[in-house]
């Protein structure tokens, strides 16, 4: 997460995404002037594109407390059941990594977010009995980066969902700028278009990635990120113009060599480079789709003919491999 001094505080410093933040407007001021709470939201897509930020910038255009915790943190229904009955009327509970929450959880939420009741089971076998509870209305924000992993009647109970894309270069620009000021960090257009090109198209990159460079040109330079400075910086982190990392260029050096080009399934990919399976598939993955290096089949992931070139594979291996 990057610090918080550099979290969008409203909607103008809310760079990007501008379909849904036209949409979330219209849906805000419609519920202020209804005098409501706000129906259930569910914001997706990859991470680090600004799904907390929206989160906090909606609980204060609705002058809602926000209660914030994340879908591994929920691990019995006890959990559930405290933050719920500590919520006030209007407040919004933000989970993040919902499709990390168990299934026995999501049927507790399930009356919670349609009738606002919480339903309590007191001792076992015959003599059980439910104890219902009165909730506040609450607005639930989920966020994910596998909204495949959510059960359909809890996707079904959002009012409103949102899918964020990843940012053009000039949106990543306007972010780097914005918090090169905010650091009150000197950067240079060279300088500024190296980070935002190797910025993965994603803001919370973009942000280290500055960070970093900031701490590179105190070092090594006079305190202003050139080009030069950037590149170095970069270079240094392992980081292409792409904005590829070391983790990214072994997952298509292992489809392209190990594998020999065909096609590998994501247990087998895991295994081979040592990476968790949910790890490719919501934070290397995503980019490598988007940059069309690889193509998921029936069969498993394969790499494309643009991450051959991209690793510098000749024309005669890429037309033997593929």
């Amino acid at each position: 997460m990057f610090d918080l001094s550099l979290r969008p505080q409203n909607w103008n410093d809310y760079i990007g995404q501008g379909k849904v933040k036209e949409n979330l407007k219209i849906f805000l001021d419609a519920a202020k002037q209804r005098g409501e709470s706000i129906e259930h939201v569910l914001l997706y897509g990859p991470a680090g594109l600004g799904k907390s930020s929206l989160a906090h910038i909606i609980a204060k255009e609705m002058r809602a407390s926000i209660r914030v915790t994340s879908g591994p943190a929920i691990e019995k229904a006890g959990d559930l059941g405290s933050i719920l009955t500590n919520l006030a009327e209007g407040d919004i509970l933000f989970i993040d990594e919902a499709h990390r929450l168990n299934k026995a959880i999501e049927e507790i939420l399930y009356p919670a977010m349609e009738d606002y009741k919480l339903d309590i089971v007191i001792g076992k076998g015959p003599s059980a009995r439910i104890l219902e509870l009165k909730l506040p209305r609450f607005t639930l924000i989920a966020a994910t980066t596998r909204i495949g992993l959510l059960s359909s009647p809890l996707r079904s109970r959002f009012g409103n969902t949102y899918r964020l894309q990843f940012y053009n270069e000039g949106e990543i620009k306007q972010i780097i700028s914005r918090s090169a000021r905010i650091l009150k960090v000197e950067i240079d257009e060279n300088g500024l278009n190296i980070i935002a090109r190797s910025s993965r198209q994603t803001p919370r990159v973009a942000n280290r990635l500055l960070k970093r460079t900031r701490d590179y040109a105190e070092v090594k330079g006079n305190g202003i990120i050139t080009a030069e400075i950037a590149g170095e910086a970069l270079a240094m982190l392992e980081i292409d113009e792409l904005g590829l990392e070391a983790t990214d260029r072994k997952i298509l050096d292992t489809l392209i060599n190990k594998f020999s080009g065909r096609p590998v399934g994501i247990k087998t990919l895991a295994a081979a480079t040592s990476e968790e399976e949910d790890t490719i598939e919501s934070v290397y993955e995503p980019y490598l789709l988007q940059l069309g290096f690889i193509e998921r089949t029936p069969r498993g992931r394969i790499a494309t003919k643009a991450s051959y070139r991209h690793l510098g594979i000749t024309p005669q291996e890429e037309t033997r491999l593929i």
